[in-house]
């Protein structure tokens, strides 16, 4: 069997090993656009603050392709697909014959239709690790940093450049930071959090223009800047199904078994639709665990195995200068709230299940939480009251826990 994925990152790491479990000897060849090793993308604010290193951010080791009989091309785009004859061509010219295809092209940076954007010089993403190796190299101590865009990765930006530049200002259009994973009592936690470490918000307002280094706001105000960072959103990278006649524009839509409306092609990761478990939705869940477990699932089915992957969940984790957070789920039902200064905890119940969580300060068992969510386990089978104050194992039933420990069947 011959397979070959497009992409380098968390769904095509999942899926050479999900491959593996199955077919021990079929030929896989990856295709990169970039030309680092596999990495934690989440990782690269941490480097630029020292927290990590390069060697660290890697997300298998040295060996992984090599132990794993992978043939792997760097730095080097796939531009088509022709499905009938099943091959790829690539940016040299070469052409991959495949048994199995796997597309898992993640994300690009969403740029903003905004006047005048592209007469700025120092301008810049922050997705990738050649992105944060570029804005570092143009950070001086005076620098003055406006980054456009306070979600996540705006705000991890914003904390990875802190210490490298003068001031560092976020604007966003919402009214509150995080608007797409934090309430505004959550969010004015963490907000002061970054203010208290020197970051300034500009929020409710948005860039009208821009001249070379001054930004125009709607409301009037204007930004001087030295720097800029465009963090407004991200889109699929769907161009290569599109261009067999799918329709997926918004995210590549696949079965449970991560399989496209074409027999032997497959999709994972950024790119593609994922169902919403406790929403019912369809939508696009730009998460780096999410990508691994679509990956894993395509590969298995990819050899001809049997796996589904049907219980995705939005889940964020992350830090802010040491002020931890970790969300999952959705926020409609009934919220169940604990908060002081520097801690927050949101708890969310709708038709007799656990839907969504917000927890910011000790996020140490919050595991149990999205368990109770994934699982989809009813509250009157555990005692939902301990379980609300203290997250363990003691509200669950005996035979529950034997379970969960593994000593016993389901």
């Amino acid at each position: 069997m011959r397979y070959v994925i497009i992409g380098n990152s968390a769904a095509a790491i999942g899926a050479v090993e999900g491959i593996r479990t199955v077919d021990k000897e079929g030929d896989i060849t990856i295709v990169s656009n970039e030309s680092h090793h596999t990495y934690s993308r989440p990782l690269i604010s941490y480097l630029l603050c020292g927290q990590t290193t390069k060697e660290k951010m890697k997300y298998r080791p040295d060996s992984f392709y090599e132990d794993n009989g992978c043939t792997v091309f760097f730095g080097t785009e796939c531009e088509k697909i022709d499905e009938k004859e099943q091959t790829v061509t690539l940016s040299d010219s070469r052409k991959l014959s495949y048994d199995r295809l796997l597309i898992a092209t993640g994300s690009s940076p969403a740029v903003p239709p905004i006047d005048g954007l592209s007469t700025v010089q120092n301008k810049f993403t922050f997705m990738s690790l050649s992105d944060a190796e570029a804005l570092e190299q143009a950070l001086k101590p005076k620098s003055r940093v406006l980054i456009l865009g306070a979600g996540l990765i705006g705000l991890k930006c914003a904390e990875g450049i802190a210490g490298l530049a003068g001031k560092i200002t976020v604007v966003d259009l919402a009214d509150r930071i995080l608007p797409n994973v934090l309430d505004e009592d959550a969010a004015a936690i963490v907000q002061r959090q970054m203010e208290h470490h020197g970051i300034n918000f500009v929020l409710a307002d948005g860039a009208s223009r821009f001249e070379e280094k001054k930004a125009f706001l709607k409301s009037g105000r204007e930004i001087e800047f030295d720097v800029l960072v465009v963090a407004v959103g991200v889109r699929p990278n769907t161009s290569l199904i599109c261009n067999l006649g799918a329709d997926a524009k918004r995210g590549i839509v696949t079965n449970n078994r991560q399989q496209t409306e074409f027999t032997n092609i497959f999709a994972a990761g950024d790119c593609t639709v994922s169902r919403d478990l406790t929403t019912g939705q369809n939508k696009i869940l730009a998460l780096l665990p999410n990508a691994y477990m679509q990956g894993h699932c395509a590969g298995v089915n990819m050899a001809l195995g049997q796996a589904v992957y049907d219980n995705a969940i939005p889940i964020n984790a992350a830090g802010f200068f040491g002020l931890h957070l970790v969300t999952a789920g959705s926020y409609d039902g009934i919220a169940y709230v604990e908060k002081s200064e520097n801690a927050y905890k949101k708890l969310v119940v709708k038709d007799g299940l656990l839907k969504g969580f917000i927890i910011i300060g000790d996020v140490t068992r919050s595991g149990i939480y999205t368990s109770l969510i994934r699982n989809q386990t009813p509250l009157d089978t555990i005692d939902f009251d301990l379980i609300r104050r203290s997250p363990g194992l003691m509200a669950f039933s005996r035979q529950k826990r034997d379970v969960i420990l593994g000593g016993a069947k389901s």
